[in-house]
């Protein structure tokens, strides 16, 4: 049986272009969305360039469905390598008009999601002693802006999250990493949305989802004396 690389949040730039470079990597990509319907073109390229693919539609916040996804994988591929969670959540809204129902949500997607799926993921992967747990992080994961706080509170708990996790299971063989992204990627909402920055791209001025998924592979391949636990991925153009 082959092994499988779970991306929650697979969408059509990075979450779709890691899925992609895990399976060229050997694996078989398991591209999850809360809705498979947005599945079906990147499951197609997937197959069509390297092969197996099983798109998943399931809410990461519901527990019971996340349960039965990995058991679902575990039973028709094999063992779950490597978990990304790459759930967005941006959405800015100032302080005064925010709504508890809005940051709510924000916290589930970026937070409680991650835990459910790290949780689920690392209860396969201790007894076997190895498995690479990604969160894909973001510059609200390191200081609030304003018109943020719903994205960087989640952001915040998902980057102790994974610090948790890290000291606790890298001693059972679990590589847990916290790549921050920090920067506009190349992306549909970016191009419509803000084309000055779009412009940026002949540049090198945005990220490239590519390169981004290459990274992520890397650090599935880094030896356990030297893992790297969090890193930061910008553009050169970034202020930092």
């Amino acid at each position: 049986m082959s092994g499988a690389a779970v991306v929650i949040g697979a969408g059509d730039a990075t979450g779709g272009a890691v899925a992609a470079a895990f399976a060229r990597d050997g694996l078989v990509a398991v591209p999850v969305r809360r809705t498979g319907d947005g599945l079906a073109p990147l499951a197609a390229r997937i197959a069509d360039e390297v092969g197996r693919c099983l798109p998943i539609g399931a809410d990461a916040r519901d527990e019971d469905a996340m349960i039965g996804l990995f058991d679902r994988v575990e039973r028709e591929i094999g063992p779950v390598e490597v978990l990304v969670f790459n759930i967005g959540a941006n959405s800015p809204m100032g302080i005064l008009d925010e709504t508890v129902r809005r940051y709510r949500k924000i916290w589930e997607m970026c937070a409680l999601a991650g835990f459910i799926t790290a949780r689920e993921a690392a209860r396969r992967m201790v007894p076997r002693g190895r498995g690479t747990i990604i969160f894909t992080g973001a510059t609200a994961s390191l200081r609030g802006s304003a018109g943020f706080a719903g994205f960087s509170g989640g952001k915040f708990a998902l980057r102790s999250l994974a610090q948790a996790m890290a000291r606790e299971l890298g001693p059972k063989g679990i590589h847990v990493v916290h790549p921050i992204i920090d920067g506009a990627i190349d992306t549909e909402f970016i191009r419509s949305n803000f084309p000055d920055r779009y412009a940026l791209k002949s540049e090198d001025g945005i990220l490239d989802p590519e390169a981004i998924a290459a990274e992520y592979v890397r650090l599935h391949h880094q030896p356990r004396s030297a893992w790297t636990h969090e890193l930061d991925l910008r553009p050169w153009i970034e202020r930092w």
